[in-house]
C-alpha cells in the first residue's frame, strides 16, 4: 500500500511494509531528495531500525538467560505496519507485538512512527510504548539513503557532508557487523566531508561522540541540498552501497554490539530501558531546498 502526503512545498510517498519512506520530491526544484533503491546495490529507501541497530555477536542476544536470535537491524523493517492517516501532512504507522515477535524479542510493545510535513520539511518521529508489565528494552534508529547526485549537471564527488560542530570527527570502523576498537579521524575542510565511494568500501562510518546534531547535505556545483536534524540521538552513521549514488545519514538511539561484547541484552551499548506503562519518543528531520 502507498500512502502519499503532501502540501504546498513537498510531496512525501510511504509504504505500509516497514513504514517506510519512498519519496521525497519538491514541487519547488521538482527533485527527489531519496535514493530510488536499486536491488544492484541496495534495494531499500529508509528502513526503521527496531529492536536493535546493526549487528548482533553471533547474530544472537541473551536475556533472563535465554538465547534469542535477530537479524541484522531487527525485524520492523520486514512488517506490516497499520495506518492510520491523519490529515494531508500527517500520517501515523503503528506495529505491535504478535507472537512472532515474542519469539524473537520477549517483550510486549507499541511502535509507531509519525510524519508530518511542515513547509519543505518532514519531520519522522518514533514513538516506542511498553505495553508489558516488566521494563523493556530496546534500541531504534533511522536509515534514510539520499540521492547523491541530485542533479545531472553533478557528480557523487560533487557532494559533502557538513558538520555544524565539528572541525575534525573520529569514527569506529566495523569488523564482521560488529563495532571494533579501531579508530579514524578524519579531518574536515570548514567542517565539510566530501563524499567518494571509497569511504564506505569497509562499510559505515560509526559516530559515537558528535557534538553537532544538525548536518548539511549539498554540492560544490549548485544551491540544491538538505538539512538533516537529529536532536537526542546520541550515535550516528553515515554509510552508501559500495559505488552506489546515494548517502545515508542515520541517527541512532542504540548501536551495534561491539566485538568484546557480553551478548547480555541489559549490558548492550546505549541500549533503552523503558518501564511498564511508559512512552519514550525521538524526532529526526530533513528539510530540502
Amino acid at each position: 500500500m502507498t500512502i502519499v502526503l503532501e502540501n504546498e512545498n513537498i510531496t512525501v510517498t510511504f509504504v505500509n511494509k516497514g513504514a517506510e519512506l519512498r519519496g521525497i520530491k519538491s514541487k519547488i526544484t521538482g527533485l527527489d531528495y531519496l535514493w530510488k533503491g536499486d536491488q544492484q546495490f541496495w534495494g531499500k529507501f529508509s528502513p526503521v531500525l527496531f529492536p536493535i541497530i546493526g549487528g548482533l555477536k553471533n547474530d544472537s542476544y541473551i536475556f533472563e538467560d535465554k538465547e534469542y536470535h535477530l537479524p541484522r537491524h531487527g525485524f520492523a523493517r520486514d512488517h506490516d505496519f497499520e495506518v492510520q492517516q491523519i490529515s494531508d501532512g500527517e500520517v501515523l504507522f503503528t506495529l505491535s507485538s504478535t507472537a512472532e515477535t515474542l519469539a524473537l524479542y520477549p517483550f510486549e510493545f507499541k511502535l509507531g512512527l509519525r510524519y508530518q510535513l511542515s513547509g519543505n520539511t518532514l519531520s519522522c518521529t518514533y514513538e516506542v510504548d511498553n505495553t508489558a508489565q516488566k521494563d523493556m528494552l530496546f534500541s531504534i534508529g533511522g536509515h534514510p539513503a539520499f540521492a547523491a547526485p541530485l542533479t545531472a549537471d553533478t557528480s557523487y564527488e560533487d557532494y559533502y557532508v557538513e558538520f555544524t560542530a565539528e572541525q575534525s570527527v573520529t569514527y569506529h570502523k566495523i569488523a564482521d557487523n560488529l563495532i571494533s576498537d579501531q579508530t579514524v579521524e578524519l579531518p574536515l575542510n570548514e567542517g565539510k566531508l566530501a563524499l567518494k565511494h571509497e569511504l564506505f568500501y569497509d562499510d559505515a562510518l560509526v559516530f559515537k561522540t558528535l557534538k553537532s546534531n544538525l548536518l548539511h547535505l549539498r554540492n560544490t556545483k549548485n544551491s540544491h541540498g538538505l538539512d538533516f536534524s537529529f536532536e537526542g540521538f546520541p550515535y550516528f552513521g553515515i554509510w552508501a552501497a559500495k559505488d552506489a549514488d546515494f548517502v545515508c545519514l542515520e541517527p541512532w538511539c542504540g548501536i551495534a554490539d561491539g566485538v568484546n561484547h557480553n551478548q547480555q541484552l541489559s549490558d548492550k551499548e546505549g541500549v533503552i530501558s523503558l518501564s511498564p506503562g511508559q512512552s519514550w519518543n525521538r524526532t529526526w528531520q530533513v528539510t530540502v531546498y
